[in-house]
């Protein structure tokens, strides 16, 4: 019976500790990590998030991202000098080859051509150089906070660095890209050469979740001696969809690992809720210089906020950053943004969403709007 009885205790204290194990954070071989929610970039949990590192071939994230807001799918990607010599090249170049913008994104995304990043940094901007601006500028209007990049495939660089937390915010953005979204949920594929015409290759993709870990859908992995083993990974099932974000990890390998150990901790531990909900948000405002008086506001989109395991959906609630009064001289058209609805958990603001005109107010003379005008002092 004693061994029984100490049998049965060993089993509770090893299960025990199995739970308490399980309710805490992930162990990750990477030196720095996050992982959020991919439509908010809430964070689920994170390590080191904010220390700065060489971010590898996850820079042509941004390269990417950049190529398909400023080319055309179909434009003529030549690859110059510059770009057949760039160091590590995938693919068998010559001087003088060409793709489409479509067809170079999808190699520089799949099998991380490096020479394919530089001939679109000089198809968009020109250069190298003016490029790296480019991406330093969208890095900081997407809230990059430490991050500075010196050129378009992420080869070593001293002054080329970036965070865990500040490549999410990339990444993020990029997800909201439907043509980004295609083309890094793609295990394989081919591209054709403009020129030469008979020419073309095979791509597999260097992610290895796809296919493997269930929901993977992208996004790009990263690796040099100087960086260690970097990667971008999203997954989504359901309607929760996370990004993991692993940099210097110890090798090819173990940064899939890191990933598939945050991507199971952030699935037990999320759910979504309505946050805000557009059909629900009516407001009101007064117009001054106008042929009506007053104006519909409504929210943009609906927004599905993520909750971890103990918190408490009665705590979100919506507050509205918007003007009492807004001006019509030059006309207001339907869907301009007037304002914020933010979303508040416990009170502190955790994501916001546009207030958009529902209609448009043409510029002019109305009683009503001339009453506005003189009753301004009192109704701002």
């Amino acid at each position: 019976m004693k061994k029984l009885l100490a049998a049965i205790m060993i089993g509770v204290a090893l299960a025990m500790n199995a739970i308490a194990y399980a309710a805490g954070e992930p162990k990750l071989a990477a030196e720095s990590a996050i992982l959020v929610e991919a439509s908010t970039g809430r964070i689920i949990c994170e390590k080191n998030a904010d220390t700065p590192h060489e971010p590898a071939s996850m820079t042509k994230m941004l390269t990417c991202i950049l190529a398909l807001e400023k080319l055309d799918p179909t434009e003529e990607i030549v690859m110059g000098r510059d770009a057949v010599t760039t160091e590590d090249n995938t693919l068998d170049w010559s001087t003088g080859d060409s793709v489409s913008a479509r067809d170079m994104i999808t190699a520089v995304m799949l099998v991380s051509e490096n020479g394919g990043a530089v001939a679109l940094a000089q198809t968009v901007a020109g250069g190298e150089v003016r490029f790296a601006d480019m991406m330093n500028a969208k890095a900081k209007a997407l809230g990059c906070k430490r991050s500075h990049f010196a050129n378009s495939n992420g080869l070593p660089d001293p002054n080329h660095y970036s965070t865990a937390a500040d490549m999410a915010r990339i990444a993020v953005y990029c997800l909201k890209n439907d043509a980004f979204r295609e083309i890094v949920d793609t295990r394989r594929t081919s591209i054709r050469w403009i020129y030469p015409k008979d020419k073309w290759a095979e791509l597999n993709n260097t992610n290895e979740l796809l296919g493997k870990y269930k929901g993977a859908n992208g996004i790009k992995t990263g690796w040099t001696r100087a960086a260690g083993g970097c990667l971008a990974a999203s997954a989504k099932r359901g309607e929760i969809e996370l990004i993991a974000v692993v940099m210097r990890s110890t090798d090819h390998d173990t940064r899939f690992d890191d990933a598939e150990s945050l991507f199971n901790y952030g699935f037990e531990r999320v759910r979504m809720v309505d946050g805000i909900v557009s059909e629900r948000v009516e407001k009101t405002v007064f117009v001054r210089g106008g042929k009506q008086a007053t104006l519909r506001v409504g929210a943009a989109r609906d927004l599905n906020f993520p909750l971890m395991a103990g918190e408490d959906p009665n705590l979100l609630k919506v507050t509205y950053d918007l003007p009492r009064i807004v001006d019509a001289e030059r006309g207001i058209d339907e869907g301009k943004v007037l304002g914020e609805a933010v979303l508040r958990y416990d009170g502190k603001p955790v994501a916001r969403v546009p207030l958009i005109a529902r209609e448009s107010v043409a510029e002019g003379f109305s009683l009503g709007s001339l009453f506005v005008r003189l009753a301004a002092p009192f109704l701002s």
